[in-house]
C-alpha cells in the first residue's frame, strides 16, 4: 500500500507509533495529539517516530475534544482517518477516572465525525478504536461478530470484587445522605464499566452522519508488541511472578502487532468491507498457558502464581483494575476470516518468540 494520506488520532501511544512506522516510509502519515505540545520537555519526543528516522510523518496538536483548523485542514483530502484517542483503562475505576474514560472516547469520535462533516473531501474510511471486551465473560464458548452476547450486568462480565462492594457502599451512603444524583454520563455504567464504555463508543461512532466514509469499529484484542502490555508482563516474569494470575483459565484474547497493523492494510485496501470487527488473533488460549509458555521462550523457570485477593491487593497499590487481567476475553475474528485475511502469527509461541528476539535489553533488562 502507497501514496495514501492516513491521519493518525492518539498518534503518539503505542500502536499509533506502531502504525506510524509500519505505514510511515511510502505513506503520508499525520499524528494528532494531546502529547506532541510538552514533548520536548519531558524528553517524550526521543521514542516517537520521526521524519529523522526516513518516515514521512508529521505531528498536529489536538486537544481532542474540539474542532480546531489546523487539524481540519489535514483531514481534509486524506484517505484514512483511526482514531485511536481515549484515556487509558488502566486505572483505578473512580466516578472521576469513568468520567474521563467514557468522555475521551465519545468527544473525540464526536469531533472527528463533525470535522468530516465540514470536509470538501473527506476521507474514503474511517476506522475507530474500540475493544474486544465488548463481549460477555466466556470460559466455554468463543464470541465473534454474528453470535458472540453483549451483556451490561456485571454478573455476565466481572463479578464484584472486594473494592467493587466497598465503593458502590460508599456510594449509596453518600446518595442516602445527600441526596446526590449521578452524572447522566455514568449512571449507564454502574452494571458493567467497560462494556457500557465500548456500547456507547461504538453508537456514537456509527451514529455520526458521514455518508461519504466508509466505516469500522476495532474490536480489538490485546495487542502483543515491543511497547505496551507486554512490558508489565516481562516484569512479572522477571521478578518471578509469572505463574498464572486467577485461576488462570481466564482466556486470552490478543494480537501481534504486526497482524493488527496488516488488518488495518486490508481494511484499506477491501472497500467493500465496513461494520464492526473483531481484530485478533483466532487462537485464544487460556491465562496460564500464555503465562506457561512466556516463561518458557523466556527460559524463566521460576513463576508463582497470583491468587485473585493479591492481585486485589496488587491493583490497589499500582492504581489499577483486575478486570484487565481476570475477564474471560474469549473471542474469534470470523468476518475477517470470512473476509480472506490470513495471520501471520495465529499462534501465540510464535508471536511471543519473534517479540522476545527483537525486545530490546534496555527496555525488558531480561533478556
Amino acid at each position: 500500500m502507497t501514496n495514501k494520506k492516513i491521519i493518525i488520532t492518539g498518534g503518539t501511544g503505542f500502536i499509533g507509533q506502531y502504525l506510524a512506522r509500519y505505514f510511515g516510509k511510502q505513506n503520508e502519515i499525520i499524528l494528532l495529539s494531546r502529547q506532541v505540545e510538552n514533548s520536548e520537555s519531558n524528553n517524550y519526543s526521543a521514542q516517537l517516530a520521526s521524519a529523522a528516522e526516513g518516515f514521512n510523518i508529521r505531528y498536529v496538536r489536538w486537544d481532542g475534544k474540539h474542532l480546531e483548523e489546523e487539524w481540519l485542514q489535514v483531514l481534509n483530502n486524506a484517505d484514512v482517518v483511526i482514531n485511536l484517542a481515549g484515556k487509558s483503562v488502566n486505572c483505578r475505576y473512580t466516578e472521576k477516572n469513568k468520567r474521563k474514560v467514557l468522555q475521551s472516547r465519545l468527544l473525540s469520535t464526536k469531533a472527528i465525525g463533525d470535522a468530516i462533516q465540514h470536509c470538501s473531501n473527506p476521507p474514503k474510511l474511517w476506522l475507530n478504536a474500540s475493544s474486544a471486551t465488548i463481549y460477555k465473560n466466556s470460559t466455554d464458548q468463543y464470541n465473534d461478530e454474528k453470535s458472540g452476547k453483549i451483556s451490561e450486568l456485571k454478573v455476565d462480565n466481572m463479578p464484584f470484587s472486594f473494592w467493587d462492594r466497598f465503593r458502590f457502599a460508599l456510594k449509596r451512603l453518600k446518595q442516602d445522605l445527600f441526596r446526590r444524583k449521578d452524572s447522566e454520563l455514568v449512571t449507564p455504567l454502574q452494571n458493567d464499566f467497560s462494556v457500557a464504555v465500548c456500547k456507547q463508543w461504538e453508537e456514537a461512532f456509527f451514529q455520526s452522519a458521514t455518508p461519504s466514509t466508509r466505516k469500522i469499529a476495532l474490536r480489538s484484542a490485546i495487542t502483543l508488541g515491543n511497547r505496551g502490555v507486554m512490558i508489565p508482563y516481562f516484569n512479572l516474569i522477571k521478578w518471578g511472578l509469572g505463574g498464572h494470575q486467577g485461576t488462570g483459565q481466564q482466556k486470552f484474547s490478543w494480537i501481534h502487532e504486526e497482524d493488527f497493523a496488516r488488518c488495518i492494510e486490508w481494511f484499506i485496501e477491501h472497500e467493500d468491507l465496513e461494520g464492526s470487527f473483531i481484530v485478533a488473533a483466532p487462537n485464544a488460549i487460556s491465562n496460564a498457558t500464555f503465562m506457561k509458555t512466556l516463561g518458557r521462550i523466556t527460559h524463566t523457570s521460576l513463576r508463582l502464581p497470583a491468587p485473585g485477593w493479591m492481585l486485589e491487593a496488587g491493583a490497589l497499590l499500582i492504581g489499577t483494575e483486575t478486570e484487565l487481567i481476570l475477564k474471560s476475553r474469549w473471542v474469534y475474528p470470523k468476518r475477517l476470516l470470512d473476509s480472506g485475511f490470513e495471520f501471520k502469527f495465529p499462534q501465540v509461541a510464535a508471536a511471543l518468540e519473534n517479540l522476545v528476539k527483537n525486545a530490546e535489553r534496555k527496555t525488558y533488562k531480561l533478556l
